[in-house]
């Protein structure tokens, strides 16, 4: 009896104490302001595509729009070939499925604009050139065979958290680690029971996205409870909280051409 209430304990301190004091924190917001009134416009953290001549890979997170964003965010990896001018934007957005379109977006715009009123923060930075290009090539490929292209659940996925999560797996030169609060990056198909990280740097053994357990060297351990994220990470190091994400410090890494091996 006393190990059941201690896993009682357990689940209401560090999984549904954080989410329910963010969605209210979220209710006592500007939750009600018209999705036009909420910034769209980018927030001048990727260097100007025009003026740069390295290839550019960014992976870029904000809080999901409404009431979505009290417990999760929202990722998207934007990219630049050196031979080109402009960024593209990889995501999958959920509404086009809802319209009976492709769950992935791949079209060119702001690679860091804000998400519904919400100031993105960057999970990685990677430029250089011919390496960097090459990754760009494979990160194109593995958006273009992403098996969950006509199917958007919010909870537990697949959804766009899935999908950057699959890219990270695809390319894991990126060494990305996604954000606690990235709901859906733990979603595989019951065939991937044991599966590599996102980051490449470890494992996880997961019951698609409903709940699961990682270890790897750039998350460090992570439990998934009902598709919410808790943890601790040791470098560099914090605590992982679910809706809340990371206390501690930073995970944002940016990479040159010398830390990219060749592919």
């Amino acid at each position: 009896m006393r190990w059941a209430l201690r896993i009682i304990g357990f689940i209401v301190l560090f999984y549904l104490l954080p989410a329910g004091c963010m969605f209210a924190q979220h209710q006592v917001g500007d939750a009600n302001k018209s999705w036009w009134e909420l910034r769209r416009d980018s927030s001048e953290q990727a260097p100007p595509a025009a003026d740069s001549s390295e290839a550019v890979i960014q992976v870029y997170a904000a809080r999901a729009a409404r009431w979505r964003g009290s417990f999760g965010v929202h990722t998207w990896v934007a990219t630049k070939r050196r031979s080109e001018n402009r960024y593209t934007r990889m995501e999958v957005i959920g509404y086009s499925v809802f319209w009976g379109n492709d769950a992935v977006r791949i079209r060119g715009g702001s690679p860091d604009s804000y998400w519904f009123g919400n100031r993105p923060y960057l999970l990685r930075d990677i430029r250089g050139g011919e390496n960097v290009d090459a990754l760009i090539d494979r990160l194109h490929a593995a958006a273009n065979r992403y098996p969950y292209n006509h199917t958007y659940k919010v909870w537990p996925g697949p959804n766009s958290n899935t999908f950057t999560a699959y890219l990270a797996r695809a390319v894991p030169e990126l060494r990305l680690e996604l954000p606690s609060t990235a709901i859906g990056k733990d979603y595989v198909s019951w065939k991937q029971l044991v599966s590599r990280s996102p980051s490449g740097t470890g494992a996880q053994f997961s019951l698609k996205g409903y709940g699961g357990l990682l270890v790897g060297l750039e998350e460090g351990l992570e439990v998934n409870v009902l598709g919410l994220t808790a943890g601790v990470d040791l470098y560099p190091p914090a605590i992982k909280l679910p809706a809340v994400g990371r206390l501690g410090f930073s995970d944002y890494r940016r990479f040159n051409e010398a830390d990219i091996a060749p592919p």
